[in-house]
């Protein structure tokens, strides 16, 4: 053995201790989602085109199809689907050998950075290598258990977390993206970002949600297109990724989110639930998540 590769017993500065380090971690993370049978990671170019709604109620909708279902918020510094779910005062429970146990509301298992932190108010100031951190940890010390399904919020961008998420994400598991925009044009110049950043890492994608298309008259059930319209479209031809479903505005979508019940979980009789099942049955058909 060559002089700088033997052993000067200070582990903390030493390349090969690191690398162990790293192997026994990768170690345990593909050890501890190996129950997990399909991840779908749910994209966006940009925020305030609803990604977190369509998360949340396709979670939502998996669990009340009877499917075994997760949902991870890597929203590192918005992370909405605590108060989707009504869990604004739950607790974490953890164990001395640093198992965390995920938060269980409408049948899905949840997890998020803002049952983390002691003020779900306060903001989270967080540089990359911490963020990189806490989602590894989430992914490799949850208790996530035997899942069919685990739904990953991802923020808007292709930053830290929506890299991590997908490059860490064992191979060995049915992986996908879905990825979220809405109908104007000028949405999709930045939701192709998404796109090209799945291509650019391989990373499946199973096909784009367009959310907000149109409004739906409760009275007459007229249809009418709030904004312009054929982003999802012009996205779809450009990265040959299909269309997984329209979702219409509908005020009961927000609402029933702000009352920390996702709408899918109602499944009222609404074109804004039929167009959530809709996506549900495209992204379970989708051979991306066969297995």
């Amino acid at each position: 053995m060559s002089e700088e590769h033997q052993c000067n017993g200070d582990c903390g500065h030493c390349s090969h201790a690191a690398e162990e380090r790293q192997r026994i971690s990768d170690c345990k993370l593909r050890q501890n989602l190996a129950g997990v049978k399909r991840a779908v990671v749910v994209l966006s170019g940009k925020g305030g085109v609803g990604k977190s709604t369509v998360a949340a109620n396709l979670a939502a909708a998996f669990a009340r199809a009877g499917k075994k279902t997760g949902l991870l918020d890597v929203d590192v510094h918005g992370p909405s689907v605590v108060e989707m779910f009504g869990l604004r005062d739950a607790a974490l429970e953890a164990t001395e050998d640093g198992t965390i146990f995920p938060v269980e509301a409408h049948g899905v298992k949840v997890m998020s950075v803002g049952l983390a932190v002691p003020d779900p108010d306060a903001a989270v100031v967080w540089r990359g290598p911490m963020k990189i951190g806490v989602i590894r940890q989430f992914l490799e010390q949850v208790a996530w258990g035997e899942l069919d399904w685990l739904v990953v919020d991802a923020p808007p961008g292709t930053g830290d977390e929506p890299l991590t998420v997908c490059q860490t994400l064992p191979e060995a598991m049915a992986r996908g993206a879905v990825v979220v925009t809405t109908p104007q044009r000028v949405a999709a110049a930045d939701v192709s970002r998404s796109l090209a950043f799945c291509d650019q890492l391989a990373f499946p994608v199973a096909g784009i949600v367009e959310n907000m298309a149109g409004f739906v008259c409760p009275h007459c059930g007229e249809r009418f297109d709030v904004f312009s319209a054929g982003a999802a479209d012009s996205l779809a031809a450009k990265y040959d990724a299909p269309v997984l479903g329209r979702i219409p505005l509908d005020p009961r979508v927000c609402a029933s989110g702000d009352a920390g019940e996702p709408f899918a979980a109602a499944a009222a009789d609404t074109p804004a639930a039929a167009a959530f099942a809709d996506v549900v049955a495209a992204v379970e058909a989708s051979p991306v998540f066969r297995t």
